[in-house]
């Protein structure tokens, strides 16, 4: 099948078409087919790794900063890693037909809600060539056919792992026209896709709030926008400071391109004296340039601190960049958070459960923490296998978007020869 269809309305409707069959498809058959993904992009990797190649060059050549090159990346570790989500997406309990709740009326009418795919799902996405698999996976275990939409700059890494993904579906029994690549038509062909009105269920964008602006102005395709992450780590006073230390480290350092990274920690002032001096040191030593207010900076002792900014407050990094403050209380905390945060992730370290539960219940965010590092903020690590990335609205899904937020529903209703006085 060919990667690339001769226009954005033809690959939808093919992949219309395919929907239907894909919304009745056996368990068995999907399960096949992503265990035969899994393993036909095992067995090309290298075939993927000089794809790959390619982009990364053409990104040296354009300077993509340091956090897109490393979004772009793949090597043969990242590979597995894909192929192993794969297989576990196919582990999980399939979506489709699950009953939400079901109940005897009065009358004695049988009704239940059952889930059922949405249909056809677009993916726009930037950089990251992984989404290309882990957003097919998902889509095809949840019934859904799925038309994707990479960047120019996974050009060539994109359209081997579709490739890949697609030889292998349809060989084990997937409808043909289920998974299709567009590519190459810039911004007439993003606004063609997005609006495929009627044909296109629901288009999923991954990416900066330039993909989300250039969108939000075209769509006319319902859109839930897997959006950026200007995330907090809050150290209150009653916190165990060597367990936030390896929480903000982490939250900060582990991989600092993603969404789900650190862009700002905040420090009750009860405990920055105790606090800031080793926490800034040990960020210094990582390689983070650090930018704080007045009462960070003097805590600095020496080590390097930039006078943040409005503008840093507000700024998601995906970088080795910290914004650090100071705050009188929780409440302080939690509302600077719902001022600049993007809904994303936030952390409270903290032994004081009455802070912790103001915490929870104060931050307006798709995932909040205590005691534990915003980096969880994965499918994957909650059990989704894999995630097409992370919603920070609240209709219809918030959080991780896996397989049962590719679903809807449908109520079913079983009478016996019933009609409405």
């Amino acid at each position: 099948m060919a990667v690339i269809a001769t226009s954005v309305a033809e690959t939808c409707l093919a992949a219309k078409r395919a929907a239907g069959e894909l919304a009745v498809l056996p368990s068995g058959v999907k399960d096949a087919a992503l265990d035969a993904i899994a393993a036909a992009l095992l067995e090309r990797t290298p075939e993927i790794l000089e794809a790959n190649a390619r982009d990364l060059e053409a990104g040296r050549e354009a300077g993509l900063t340091a956090a897109l090159m490393d979004r772009l990346a793949l090597d043969a570790g990242r590979i597995a890693v894909i192929a192993r989500q794969v297989r576990d997406i196919a582990a999980l309990p399939d979506p489709v037909g699950e009953v939400i709740e079901g109940r005897r009326l009065a009358n004695g009418l049988e009704v239940r809600k059952v889930r059922v795919p949405l249909g056809v799902i677009a993916v726009v996405y930037e950089a990251r060539p992984n989404v290309t698999i882990d957003a097919a996976a998902l889509c095809l275990k949840s019934g859904n056919a799925i038309v994707l939409r990479g960047s120019s700059m996974a050009a060539h890494s994109n359209a081997v792992l579709a490739s890949v993904a697609i030889e292998a579906g349809v060989a084990a029994g997937l409808p043909d026209g289920a998974m299709a690549l567009v590519a190459g038509g810039g911004h007439d062909e993003l606004a063609e896709l997005a609006t495929q009105a009627g044909v296109v269920d629901l288009i999923i964008p991954r990416g900066g709030e330039g993909l989300k602006a250039a969108l939000k102005g075209v769509a006319t395709v319902p859109v839930m926008y897997a959006a950026s992450g200007n995330c907090h780590v809050y150290v209150d006073e009653t916190a165990a400071l060597s367990d936030a230390l390896a929480i903000i480290l982490n939250a900060k350092v582990q991989r600092p391109s993603v969404c789900n990274a650190a862009e700002t920690l905040l420090v009750h002032e009860a405990v920055a004296a105790e606090f800031l001096p080793s926490a800034l040191s040990a960020l210094a030593d990582a390689g983070v340039e650090l930018r704080g207010d007045g009462a960070t900076r003097a805590q600095a002792r020496g080590v390097a601190v930039a006078e943040a900014t409005e503008e840093d407050w507000a700024t998601e990094y995906h970088a080795l960049t910290l914004a650090v403050g100071v705050v009188d209380s929780v409440s302080s905390a939690i509302e600077h958070i719902n001022r600049y945060g993007s809904g994303h992730s936030e952390a409270i370290v903290t032994r004081d459960t009455e802070a912790a539960r103001a915490f929870q219940l104060g931050v307006d965010a798709a995932c909040v923490y205590v005691n534990a590092s915003t980096r969880f903020t994965d499918g994957g690590e909650f059990g989704m296998g894999a995630e097409i990335g992370n919603s920070t609205q609240k209709l219809h899904a918030r959080g991780p978007i896996g397989l049962r937020e590719l679903c809807t529903f449908k109520y079913l209703i079983e009478g016996a020869g019933h009609v409405r006085p």
